[in-house]
């Protein structure tokens, strides 16, 4: 693993099996995650897009183990998680978190806030005491915009941005070097939006914090993210600076997804790419280029011969057998 890489993902794969029958034999496999490779460095942002389905939250919670791999490694800090289990497992979580997309489903209905973020501090033994524990929930309240008094409420009687907030407050409890973010601002109002996206950028800058912001909105990813990666059907399909992106993507299915981002100025109006079709089952994927069906230039080769991705341009990766 590079010496500057925090996290380090190789070929990792996660497949669901499909049983069916009686005796609920294995006839087939859900690939929702299929041969992803990436690497994090320390406080940086990796934004992961893609359409529903396409295996982005997947691939986040295997991240952090809430679903397991199939194949493949997850390098955090030197350490393979893959090879963890139990109270070696439970210890190596203190450095990566997670934040849900659901602000109001994630959330303990019967505890009280207080209860809620200082949870972590007691599985980790992080507060010698009443008080400790007491001050540093205040603490973390107070870093997400929140306040003391908001730790003997209840989740239902907060809005959807302030549950969020809470959730962030429950990440940063046990100091993590990194933060999965899976879809923590698509249930938000636009204005919520903006106030939780400045809110993660802030505590990155105090904290030093690395996210793996996972969203489908690609205008959100570039805002927060240094570099973006793009997924189809369980494969990343272009890797790069989040400005390249936008201003030359490379891969199809990556400039079909960025001409349906509105723009402000009428005169920067782009093309809109209507794909036809809709995302193949991971069940049963296309032979050749996953995404040969709908993509408007495929070619007879893209159907046989499926694309690895290469470097197209420097720090620009795409999955295509077209791309220049």
């Amino acid at each position: 693993m590079p010496e500057t890489a925090l996290l380090e993902v190789r070929d990792l794969k996660v497949h669901f099996p499909v049983q069916h029958g009686l005796f609920s034999r294995v006839k087939a496999h859900v690939k929702a995650v299929d041969g992803v490779s990436f690497s994090l460095a320390p406080g940086e942002t990796l934004g992961l897009v893609g359409e529903s389905g396409c295996g982005k939250t997947t691939l986040g919670r295997a991240v952090v183990r809430l679903i397991e791999p199939t194949a493949g490694s997850i390098h955090f800090d030197g350490e393979d998680l893959t090879k963890l289990d139990g109270a070696a497992l439970r210890a190596k979580r203190r450095g990566f978190q997670m934040i849900f997309q659901d602000p109001f489903g994630s959330l303990n209905p019967r505890m009280t806030v207080g209860q809620i973020v200082g949870e972590a501090l007691d599985i980790h033994g992080l507060a010698a005491s009443a008080d400790a524990r007491a001050k540093r929930i205040t603490e973390l309240l107070e870093a997400v915009g929140l306040s003391a008094a908001h730790a003997q409420r209840y989740p239902h009687e907060f809005s959807g941005g302030q549950r969020q907030r809470i959730g962030i407050a429950r990440a940063l409890a046990v100091e993590p070097k990194l933060i999965v973010c899976d879809e923590p601002v698509s249930a938000l109002d636009v204005s919520v939006q903006a106030q939780i996206i400045n809110l993660l950028q802030d505590l990155q800058r105090e904290r030093g914090l690395a996210y793996l912001f996972v969203a489908h909105d690609l205008a959100v990813v570039e805002h927060i993210s240094r570099r973006v990666m793009v997924m189809y059907l369980g494969r990343v399909v272009e890797l790069a600076d989040a400005k390249a992106i936008v201003r030359a993507p490379k891969h199809p299915y990556t400039q079909a997804l960025l001409s349906a981002v509105p723009v402000v100025d009428p005169a920067s109006k782009r093309q809109r790419i209507v794909l036809p079709g809709d995302v193949p089952s991971p069940i049963d994927p296309p032979s050749g280029c996953p995404f040969h069906p709908r993509c408007p230039v495929a070619e007879a080769r893209c159907r046989v011969e499926k694309p690895a991705l290469r470097e197209i341009a420097p720090g620009q990766f795409a999955a295509c057998h077209l791309a220049t």
